[in-house]
């Protein structure tokens, strides 16, 4: 008998032989089930290689500020797993967790499910419960074949595609692209927020008749060093202006807005610009100030998100160290090769698990003449740093959520 939320995860890790296993079959007949009831909530599901958790984050704030009830499910986690499942920014008791999984236990007879499902299964469960205004769900692994897609969306938002998870979504945009827009449904508006999208986004929402709304298209932003403004297709004045430039991506701002611009829940613009200035996400150029040194930590775990973080070390004053651990189905050389040279050293640590690459190896990938101190883990690499900084400098942490998450608790804990 399972009686704590450590001893349901720890059982669930070990009830189903693969880690993931896309598919919506097995999932879906447990879902039904439950008896899932999200009718009276407006449901947004967000798909994208990168850019998924800060579009979400911006809606979820927008929309609190606005006085809405916002249920939002996220992956993975960084420190505690009861911050997948929110209600108002507060994080699901281990009670509602626990009272989750064991429904779904209930409901699942001798059907398999995969940590990820049952993770997923308890969202929905709890937001069927406590029928939020709005939920905000965002996609794991892919699109189509995800677990979050057995839900029906409101609106369905697409942020990027890029290569990433090779072996599950194939090599090249195209594909890739397919299986994102697989969260869009038939006569729904579908938001696209990537600026060159491969064709099969387009392709696949026309083939079902969706609304697509794609950014550079039916959407635009104008930019200085004061603020911006979001426009709509064929409208010669912003449809609001004088926005406040984010801490999060301003391109994922952008398709953010495009998306309430359908939700129907109403807002007004000073919600909107209190939402994006309010705007932070743990692990996405989360800044924390300790003993004088600024750390930056960044997830950046594939060459377009290590392209936007080298964008904001460049603009970082001082003095720059990185401390980078990642695994190695990533595309550690290309990431490398991005964030190497915008610091004046880097400090590379192991990370643990069968999918972990050893400070060793990435010292192999670095660019010829680039050297590198190698450590055991991120918490001896950033007691390296605290030795080896001064005042005023910053630290950049990146690579993986498990290099950002091993980071926080040893920051938390070096007080």
């Amino acid at each position: 008998m399972k009686t704590s939320l450590s001893e349901w995860l720890t059982w669930m890790e070990q009830c189903h032989p693969a880690e993931i296993e896309l598919g919506l079959e097995r999932v879906s007949r447990v879902a039904e089930s439950l008896q899932l009831d999200l009718s009276a909530s407006t449901v947004v599901t967000i798909a994208g290689t990168n850019g998924k958790g800060s579009t979400l984050t911006f809606l979820n704030r927008i929309y609190r500020e606005a006085g809405y009830r916002v249920g939002a499910y996220t992956s993975p986690h960084f420190i505690d797993y009861n911050e997948r499942v929110q209600i108002n920014g507060v994080n699901a008791s281990d009670q509602q967790l626990c009272d989750a999984f064991q429904k779904i236990d209930q409901a699942r007879g001798d059907i398999p499910l995969t940590y990820f499902e049952f993770g997923t299964l308890a969202a929905l469960v709890i937001f069927s419960a406590e029928k939020p205004d709005l939920v905000l769900l965002e996609v794991g692994l892919g699109g189509r074949l995800d677990a979050v897609n057995i839900i029906d969306p409101d609106i369905a938002v697409v942020t990027t595609v890029a290569i990433d998870h090779v072996d599950w979504l194939g090599d090249d945009r195209n594909k890739i692209g397919y299986e994102k827009a697989g969260i869009f449904r038939a006569g729904r508006p579908a938001v696209c927020g990537d600026l060159d999208p491969p064709p099969s986004v387009a392709e696949y929402a026309a083939q079902i008749g969706a609304q697509l709304y794609q950014s550079g298209t039916h959407f635009s932003i104008t930019a200085d060093e004061n603020g911006w403004n979001w426009f709509a297709q064929g409208e010669p004045e912003p449809v609001i202006s004088q926005l406040p430039l984010p801490a999060l991506p301003l391109q994922n701002a952008a398709t953010a807005l495009q998306a309430v611009q359908l939700i129907p829940l109403p807002v007004t613009p000073q919600q909107i610009r209190d939402g994006i200035a309010r705007a932070q996400m743990t692990g996405r150029m989360q800044r924390l100030e300790k003993n004088g040194r600024i750390y930056w930590l960044d997830v950046a775990h594939n060459p377009e998100a290590a392209g936007l973080l080298a964008q904001r070390i460049r603009a970082l004053p001082g003095c720059s160290k990185l401390l980078l651990g990642m695994l190695a189905d990533k595309d550690c050389r290309q990431v490398l090769s991005l964030l190497a040279p915008e610091v004046e050293s880097l400090y590379l640590a192991d990370l643990q698990g069968s999918r972990a690459q050893t400070a060793g190896q990435l010292a192999g990938m670095l660019p010829e003449g680039c050297p590198a101190q190698q450590f055991s883990s991120v918490t001896a690499a950033l007691q390296a740093l605290k030795i080896d900084t001064n005042p005023g400098d910053n630290v950049i942490i990146a690579g993986s959520f498990f290099t950002v998450s091993e980071a926080l608790q040893a920051l938390e804990k070096d007080r």
